[in-house]
């Protein structure tokens, strides 16, 4: 088990690190021009404005969570997870079919004698990000919020207190220490949203430095200036991985009996703004989906063939690329729990330092002298998708994993239970919901990802999401909506098709 978890933390770690060394390399140098100053200036600034206004909307929200109880709160809780795993084309055409200058917002606007809205542009970008991100920031929060034990909030009501005395003396310590983590975790998030950049962006005063690597390779190939810009890109993300992870501290309130959660939930017009946070918040997320709906419905009986190939490829990519990396994740979560391997847990969380646009980029580099790169289109994809799933599945499975090591580890050990049959008998068992969950976060993540792809792919290695996004620069808006359905279908579809398999083997 050992040599195993050595092998895959190695390969996970040549993985990241020969592309980084393929760019660096190829760049020669780190001299900027004009274009990528702005570029650089506009990346930061973007994720700069996503961070703040994701988590500054998600304090109200998750708190107005936290200390009201209402039919339909469980559901409204899981739903705030949806959107982690919608593809991000998907959200994009959602957005623009309410929002865009033909979308309901500007429609009504026009009814009333005002000029229509255009979503292209910064403004575009932080509200894709911002509805991308509300909802994770939403649960990160929430989860602090639930965290603080009950007995505070009880001593608290014996000893008077108002609601500004427990925002002042809980609520508020409890938000210092994980607001700065949420903050850092949203920002390093949008720095490597490709597809948002590449739909709602684009123009000159609004590229990101993904954007621009991919321009550099599509359309101007200077490989060089795109090794340049790549190792800008993974500096930033670096810093940005770096304070996520320092910055993510626990408030320090202590252990508590573990009673049933009760935070006061006052009347009057607080009721009134818990009541309005939470619509508000339904309506921003669930108005594009309805939308993506109404208009990409009429559309499924004209689907072009195209569809079903691109389909195809998607789901045979996502599931490729979830095997190995639930396998990857599983052997390196074992050997953590089993021993203090600081240098396997590097491996599996060092991915959330690049951007897969980067790591596609020095494979493409490493690849170009031996072999045409679209032929290497879907293997390069299941790799990065891989690589770059592997974080969240180690985080989905470490604790289990530690539990499991705990409660049976002496007991497997004195039976002398160990490669495949403890793996048999012992691991897949105890680990089945995790594991469940955890293949299909990686299979929707994958099923919804455009960045390598459309950086090696020509047409005929098209998946489904570079599909989506080629009908929509095609102007072909009723097509892509309707491709966008297929997708989100396939991806929640893998997504359920995992969770349940495991939920139901841990069950039995």
């Amino acid at each position: 088990m050992a040599i195993l978890a050595r092998s895959v933390s190695l390969a996970a770690l040549a993985l990241v690190a020969a592309p980084l060394v393929a760019v660096t390399i190829r760049a020669g140098g780190l001299s900027l021009n004009g274009p990528d100053l702005a570029a650089l200036r506009f990346t930061v600034l973007q994720a700069g404005l996503s961070a703040l206004v994701s988590v500054a909307l998600a304090v109200p929200v998750a708190k107005a969570l936290a200390r009201r109880r209402f039919p339909g709160r469980s559901l409204l809780i899981t739903l705030m997870g949806a959107p982690f795993l919608l593809p991000v084309i998907v959200a994009v055409i959602g957005l623009i079919t309410v929002f865009g200058r033909s979308g309901w917002i500007s429609a009504a606007l026009a009814v009333a004698g005002l000029p229509g809205l255009s979503i292209y542009g910064l403004h575009g970008v932080v509200i894709a990000h911002v509805f991308l991100n509300l909802p994770l920031a939403v649960r990160m929060i929430l989860q602090a919020w639930l965290s603080v034990p009950s007995e505070r909030f009880r001593l608290a009501a014996s000893l008077g207190f108002s609601p500004g005395d427990i925002a002042r003396h809980i609520e508020r310590p409890m938000l210092a220490g994980v607001l700065p983590g949420a903050l850092a975790t949203i920002f390093a998030i949008c720095l490597t949203s490709f597809a948002v950049a590449l739909t709602l962006g684009g123009g000159p005063r609004a590229t990101t430095l993904e954007l621009a690597i991919y321009q550099a390779i599509r359309f101007d190939f200077d490989l060089g200036h795109a090794a340049g810009l790549s190792l800008v890109q993974t500096g930033i993300g670096a810093i940005a991985a770096l304070l996520a992870w320092r910055l993510a501290a626990p408030p320090g309130f202590g252990g508590g009996l573990d009673r049933p959660f009760s935070l006061p939930a006052p009347d009057g017009w607080r009721r009134g703004a818990d009541v309005g946070w939470l619509l508000l918040t339904t309506l921003f997320l669930m108005l594009p989906l309805a939308a993506l709906m109404l208009r990409g419905l009429p559309g499924l009986a004209e689907l072009p063939p195209s569809v079903w190939g691109a389909s195809l490829r998607s789901v045979l990519v996502a599931l490729i690329s979830t095997l190995v990396t639930v396998s990857a994740g599983l052997i390196l979560a074992l050997a953590v729990a089993r021993r203090d391997a600081r240098g396997m847990e590097l491996a599996a969380v060092l991915p959330l330092a690049v951007s897969g646009l980067v790591l596609g980029t020095g494979l493409f580099l490493i690849a170009r002298p031996f072999v045409a790169p679209a032929q290497l289109a879907l293997p390069v994809t299941v790799l990065v998708n891989a690589v770059m799933a592997l974080p969240f599945v180690y985080r989905l499975l470490i604790q289990d994993a530690r539990a499991l090591e705990a409660d049976y580890g002496r007991l497997a050990a004195s039976l002398d239970l160990r490669g495949l049959a403890r793996l048999r008998f012992l691991t897949l068992p105890r680990l089945a919901r995790p594991l469940g969950f955890a293949a299909g976060v990686a299979a929707a993540l994958s099923m919804g990802d455009l960045g390598v792809i459309a950086l090696f792919a020509s047409g005929q290695e098209a998946t489904l999401p570079l599909l989506v996004q080629q009908l929509m620069g095609a102007y072909r808006t009723e097509a892509a909506a309707a491709a966008a359905l297929v997708l989100i279908g396939l991806s929640f579809g893998l997504f359920w098709i995992f969770d349940a398999g495991g939920r139901h083997v841990q069950a039995r």
